[in-house]
């Protein structure tokens, strides 16, 4: 049906409804519709105003980003929801310690706990202990914890391993495509490689993580005595490697040094570490070989049989390990029973 118009008021007029000027501010709206004559603004006028509507959205959008940031390192490790924090921002230990973290979705609340973030399953229970494998509890230990450094990681020179400084050294070879990245070092221990890697001034931010709470004590204590150390991009987090508490595609760096052997579930752990890494990302690892291709047939079943218990690997079980979990570009360098291996995320 066709509407009839007035030459005094436009058509499309009809369509903006405004406020009666004479009407009560508490009136309900609308009681009435008035149909007021409005000039339509001036195109400069319109671009102003979108101009306006832009930068308030852009800023909106910045902020939501920003704040996303300060949310999205450390993830629920129940159901990978990047946490909420309360408290203040940043990856040094005094801002970790100070701040509190909370799941949206499943509502389970994080604290840090003698300078380290508790972010496994189990952080804040009282009344259940789950029962771990004799290699995990023995990092528990609080002797084994305190001697790590003081003789017992110096041992492994024995098996080949060339010692921390050429370790390290290695390891940064195999890192250099995720310079200036967010690096984690799963089972650090007493954060040998992870006060290194701090120091570095590499990487945007090292995470030390270890399910050992005594382990995390000596690494705290050693991170003491180096004053660069407490104020830089170095936060320590307890977490299980099997349930990492990272988003996916989150993380540009793993290291695990002399770490893979002590895996209840070696293929859960890399499965774990390829899910956090982005695309590009690098997983560095080391572990004892379980034999190598020079060792003689006669002595690999005692090898077996000695090593019983832990999660030594072969070198192409470990190479097969990270191609099942898709990882790429394969390297290893071995010397006796040392493997140092890499691989990437495509």
């Amino acid at each position: 049906m066709a509407m009839a118009t007035s030459p005094f008021l436009h058509p499309i007029h009809i369509l903006e409804f405004r406020r009666c000027p004479f009407l009560p501010l508490n009136s309900q709206f609308p009681p009435r519709l008035h149909f007021l004559p409005r000039r339509f603004p001036s195109s400069s006028t319109i671009r102003a105003s979108s101009a306006v509507l832009m930068e308030s959205v852009y800023r909106d959008t910045s902020t939501r980003q920003d704040q996303a940031k300060e949310t999205e390192i450390f993830a629920c490790p129940v159901c990978y929801e990047p946490l909420i924090r309360k408290g203040p921002p940043g990856l040094n230990l005094s801002a970790i310690y100070r701040s509190g973290f909370k799941c949206r979705r499943c509502n389970k609340s994080y604290s840090s706990k003698d300078m380290f973030l508790d972010l496994t399953v189990t952080a804040g229970l009282r009344d259940y202990a789950e029962v771990q494998p004799v290699r995990t509890e023995l990092f528990r230990s609080p002797l084994v914890s305190f001697l790590y450094e003081r003789g017992w990681r110096q041992s492994f020179n024995r098996s080949g391993f060339p010692g921390r400084d050429e370790e390290f050294k290695m390891a940064q070879e195999y890192f250099k495509p995720a310079e200036g990245g967010l690096l984690v070092d799963v089972s650090c221990g007493s954060g040998l490689f992870s006060r290194k890697f701090a120091n570095s001034g590499v990487y945007s931010g090292v995470i030390a993580l270890d399910f050992s709470e005594n382990m995390l004590r000596q690494c705290y204590n050693f991170i003491k005595q180096d004053d660069t150390l407490l104020t830089s991009n170095l936060a320590l987090v307890r977490a299980d490697v099997s349930r990492l508490p990272f988003s996916s595609g989150s993380v540009d760096a793993v290291h695990a040094g002399a770490a893979v052997h002590c895996w209840p579930s070696p293929s859960n752990a890399i499965a774990e570490i390829t899910r956090i890494l982005r695309s590009g990302g690098v997983f560095v690892g080391s572990t004892f070989l379980r034999y190598t291709s020079s060792t003689p047939w006669i002595i690999r079943p005692l090898r077996e049989r000695i090593l019983q218990g832990y999660s030594y690997l072969t070198e192409e079980e470990i190479e097969d390990l990270c191609t099942s979990c898709g990882l790429t570009n394969y390297s290893r360098k071995i010397q006796q029973s040392f493997i140092m291996f890499s691989a990437q995320k495509p």
